[in-house]
């Protein structure tokens, strides 16, 4: 009997929290896809220490700044938490499995086929590895582009510049995003992956190898990864220039999530500047310094006036 403590712990939260609520919503028939959430839940707890081992050694051994007060920091902490732990499973697996079922069905009612990279490319049937890694990097262009529209339309920025507001910026402002930002990312990034056929079971495993690799390119660290690393896969040095250009009030480059390649593609990438201070002094002190709550209605109202 194989021992895999993933599906105890998520059996375990199942069984505590997520049946009891359930009944008392009279939802129990959401039972099943609630064991999927406790299951990612888990992961996504598993994920957040796995990133915490390994960037907290880099930013401690090595870090391009110091801060005698990182009360900014903990904000960033509690958005991780909300997005890894709870938001993120609930819009990976339980939405995103509603909605291609639905859209399936919708298409197999009307004679069409659901898409799929294997039935587009037969060459791919049985690649399983190859073909994850193929949809891995079609999400990730998608990224570079919601990325670059999103410093390009003041409505959306005003809702961005929350996440580029932070002046201690570390591994854990990964997820310091607006709510409404979120649910725009989440929408285009859901539309790309129902397009392309990603199966529901690859869909939270591609979302959480994107928002390891883009937890890491947010370290306060001075981590390069050699002339061909770096265009191989985006690092903190790189990402920190995307950073750094605003709050020298520069032109913005290095858009990519985990692959610099549409960058250099697109004519958007730097890998000369060097280790920048980060923030915006555009944006309003709450975003940079405010609570959760504070940040979330400055963004708001900042979309608003626009």
């Amino acid at each position: 009997m194989s021992f895999d403590p993933f599906s105890l712990a998520a059996g375990w939260l199942q069984e505590h929290l997520v049946i009891p609520a359930l009944f008392g919503l009279d939802a129990m028939e959401w039972e099943d896809v609630g064991f999927g959430w406790a299951l990612f839940a888990v992961y996504g707890l598993a994920q957040v220490i796995v990133t915490l081992a390994v960037c907290w050694p880099l930013e401690h051994l090595r870090p391009v700044e110091s801060w005698p007060d990182r009360r900014a920091e903990w904000v960033d902490v509690l958005y991780t938490l909300i997005a890894r732990v709870g938001l993120l499973p609930l819009v990976t697996f339980v939405l995103f499995y509603q909605l291609q079922v639905w859209m399936n069905g919708y298409l197999a009612d009307h004679g069409w086929v659901p898409p799929t990279l294997e039935r587009m490319f037969p060459f791919l049937l049985g690649r399983q590895l190859i073909t994850f890694a193929i949809y891995v990097v079609i999400l990730d262009f998608s990224e570079y582009v919601r990325h670059w529209l999103s410093h390009r339309f003041r409505w959306w920025y005003a809702l961005h510049a929350l996440h580029h507001a932070q002046r201690q910026m570390t591994f854990w402002s990964d997820d310091r995003n607006h709510l409404v930002d979120e649910i725009i990312a989440f929408a285009w990034f859901t539309a790309v992956a129902l397009l392309i056929g990603i199966p529901p079971l690859q869909f939270p495993l591609a979302v959480l190898l994107l928002r390891l690799i883009e937890s890491i390119s947010h370290a306060n660290t001075r981590l390069s990864y050699g002339w061909l690393g770096e265009r191989l896969v985006v690092s903190p040095r790189f990402h920190r220039a995307h950073h750094g250009v605003l709050a020298a009030g520069q032109r913005s480059c290095n858009y990519g999530a985990i692959l610099p390649w549409w960058d250099m593609i697109f004519g958007t990438a730097d890998f000369g500047r060097e280790f920048a201070r980060t923030g915006d002094p555009k944006a309003d002190e709450r975003l940079a310094t405010g609570s959760y709550w504070q940040q979330q209605l400055v963004g708001l109202q900042r979309m608003l006036r626009v």
